[in-house]
């Protein structure tokens, strides 16, 4: 007997085959008041369907309030174990002596330039109980998230990792970011939904030619789910301060996601935007 053809992301999802759908995520909602505020804006008038949450950052507190102030900010856990802004200390919400491995030698998680240091010393135990704490952090304010993903680490940095965190959005009855290849086919061959391209990081994108670039992807946007990760911030004089290297890619994604332009391609190319919350129902109905 033949084996049953495998649904695609678009059947499970509820689109015709040729859909083109599209989830912008935006990510580090939490790190700092300028990036909150621009990412509830960006629900509210752009074209930002899902968003991410630092739970241990400085600015989750702030945050939290805004997404229990605007219920339509839909929200993931964004697995925050990597430190991009090297002078930004934030604390890890398990307790230091139980993940000693993620931690470097003052005590805090490592930066992203030392991140193949801390792919190496990490025990996936450890792991384990930072992820939980992070998830439950999220969970005991009431909130309801959709998804998990992680933060600079794409698909977890490791196999060991990504299975892991698999695990755990089943069993908080979430969906996961499956953003790479190999893991989309090993995600979709269980008939999960997922991305079907790699995933647009949006500090990958030119500064300077941002604008025309994102409108040119959306006008050769493929059949499928394609997800950009986008990171708005008003790119305030905080902005500056704290994010002196990551402020301006900030601001730009803020302005073509708000914009008019990005709404009327979207629009003229029929283009179907969607969220992590439909990721979430059909990875719960294949539960």
């Amino acid at each position: 007997m033949s084996q049953a053809r495998q649904a695609s992301t678009n059947e499970l999802l509820g689109y015709p085959g040729d859909a083109r759908l599209l989830l912008v995520n935006a990510d580090d909602f939490g790190m700092y008041q300028s990036i909150n505020e621009a990412v509830v804006q960006s629900f509210k008038a752009g074209i930002v369907c899902s968003t991410s949450l630092m739970a241990p950052l400085p600015g989750t507190a702030h945050a939290i309030q805004l997404a229990q102030e605007n219920p339509e900010v839909r929200l993931g856990v964004h697995l925050s174990v990597i430190r991009d802004i090297g002078h930004y200390y934030w604390e890890p919400l398990a307790p230091r002596e139980q993940i000693p491995s993620l931690l470097d030698e003052d005590g805090y998680f490592y930066t992203i330039e030392r991140m193949l240091v801390m792919l190496e010393r990490t025990r996936l135990d450890e792991a384990e109980i930072e992820f939980r704490a992070q998830i439950e952090t999220v969970l005991a304010a009431g909130l309801k998230p959709t998804h998990v993903d992680w933060h600079c680490l794409h698909s977890g940095g490791r196999s060991d990792i990504f299975d892991l965190t698999m695990g755990l959005a089943k069993e908080y009855g979430l969906a996961l970011r499956v953003a790479s290849h190999p893991f989309i086919e090993q995600v979709q061959s269980q008939g999960l939904p997922t991305d079907d391209y790699d995933l647009l990081d949006s500090f990958s994108v030119d500064i300077d030619t941002k604008s025309a670039h994102y409108a040119h992807l959306l006008r050769d946007l493929p059949e499928g789910l394609s997800e950009w990760a986008v990171h708005p911030s008003f790119g305030s004089a905080e902005s500056q301060e704290i994010d002196p290297g990551g402020w301006r890619v900030r601001r730009t994604d803020f302005d073509f996601v708000g914009s008019p332009e990005a709404r009327a391609i979207i629009d003229r190319e029929g283009i179907v935007l969607v969220s992590y919350e439909q990721l979430q129902t059909a990875w719960q109905n294949r539960a």
